[in-house]
């Protein structure tokens, strides 16, 4: 005896009239769950130009910015320092394109939409947000390395003779550069999944990572500058300068930073959640 399925066909004995299940596009299986997310996350970011142009930007301000450092040093006569910390100090600008970077690979899909498909692709919205730090982070984190070691190649000549060299110090502040870069590039993805546009995402980021620093530093007085130490920037810089007075150890350091950015992910994530894309 022959059942009709409900799609118009038949079954023979023993067959169910069921047809198998195969995940479709709003199932986290069809992509490969997080893994995939991440691998779909790295393809979007190197499919567009912007990428590119970012770390090149951030590669051009560190080169230039280190020269003048240390020309400057050397003129004015300044103490003799680790060489690296030109290229610490270089963070202050050089963060930006990696605050740019992170900032257009969440917001751009807003503009044009496709957030809609990712979501739809993997439908557990904290693995999109999760993907896109990852891979943002990993991507920062290999620019900082690379900002690290130029802008430590660079500041060494113009430096003449106002510069020390150790290996081992040198090779610390470049991870504390690569390190400081990937956290502020997961700050950014929870900042612009919560602000869901560039303009609003950018000027939350230049206010806490420049602005204010600046403003506290130039105000001057203690209470300030133990404001100051605990924000996003002032931390990463006792993490990345050395032979400076720091209130506090790398460790604190990097837990200061770390702490900004996951509440910056959470807070991301949050909005994510609760509004519809």
């Amino acid at each position: 005896m022959k059942t009709t399925t409900r799609h118009g066909g038949s079954t023979g004995p023993g067959e169910t009239g069921t047809a198998p299940v195969r995940p479709g596009p709003g199932d986290a299986r069809a992509t490969g769950g997080f893994a995939g997310a991440v691998a779909a996350e790295w393809s979007k970011l190197w499919s567009v130009r912007s990428a590119w142009i970012c770390l090149a930007a951030g590669l051009l301000v560190t080169g230039v910015f280190t020269f003048y450092y240390a020309s400057i040093a050397r003129i004015n006569g300044h103490p003799v320092q680790p060489v690296a910390n030109a290229a610490a100090a270089s963070a202050m600008i050089s963060q930006f394109a990696v605050v740019v970077l992170a900032t257009v690979a969440v917001t751009s899909e807003y503009a044009t939409g496709s957030v809609r498909s990712s979501l739809l692709a993997v439908p557990r919205r904290h693995l999109v947000q999760g993907a896109k730090a990852l891979v943002t982070g990993a991507v920062a984190f290999l620019g900082g390395a690379v900002y690290g070691v130029v802008g430590t190649a660079v500041a060494w000549g113009p430096f003449e003779g106002r510069a020390s060299f150790e290996a081992g110090t040198a090779l610390g502040q470049v991870l504390g550069l690569a390190v400081y870069e990937a956290l502020v590039a997961v700050l950014t993805v929870g900042v612009a999944f919560a602000a869901r546009h560039a303009a609003g995402a950018l000027s939350v980021l230049v206010l806490l990572l420049w602005g204010l620093p600046s403003v506290l530093l130039g105000l001057g007085g203690e209470t300030l500058a133990a404001v100051e130490d605990r924000l996003p920037y002032g931390a990463g810089d006792h993490l990345m300068r050395a032979g400076a007075d720091a209130p506090y150890g790398t460790t604190t350091a990097v837990l200061v930073v770390a702490a900004w950015a996951a509440a910056a992910h959470l807070t991301g994530l949050y909005v994510l959640r609760r509004r519809d894309a």
